[in-house]
């Protein structure tokens, strides 16, 4: 088992940052998991934010491209998700996921699932 743990979510203005967090832990995690974000407002589907691979391959969603930078540290078990120039059609929350070998924007993907961080960003 695989567990996720987000934190850093919170309220901010309109272009403003937010850095989130997302340790992983459990025997069978290992990092060659890809790590990825997905989001959800209220009333709308869970949608993809951003993935990143065992080789630091990283991938976008469109919405979010040049403002958002997913990394990792697997020293740390640990991804994290740089928000800049936030808007406010990016309140939702944001949610961690984990799944091995290759990266996907399916939610229904994903084996793992970290259990939320709400971001609310005020226009």
């Amino acid at each position: 088992q695989v567990q996720l743990v987000e934190s850093g979510g919170g309220s901010v203005q309109a272009g403003g940052s937010l850095r989130l967090s997302c340790v992983a832990s459990g025997r069978t995690f290992s990092n060659y998991y890809v790590m990825s974000w997905f989001r959800q407002a209220p009333g709308k589907e869970r949608e993809f934010v951003a993935t990143i691979n065992w080789r630091s391959y990283t991938g976008y969603a469109d919405s979010v491209k040049g403002r958002f930078t997913i990394s990792r540290d697997d020293a740390k078990n640990t991804v994290f998700l740089q928000m800049n120039s936030l808007k406010a059609e990016d309140t939702a929350v944001y949610y961690c996921a984990a799944r091995p070998n290759y990266s996907t924007v399916v939610a229904g993907d994903y084996d793992y699932w970290g259990q939320g961080t709400q971001v609310t960003v005020s226009s």
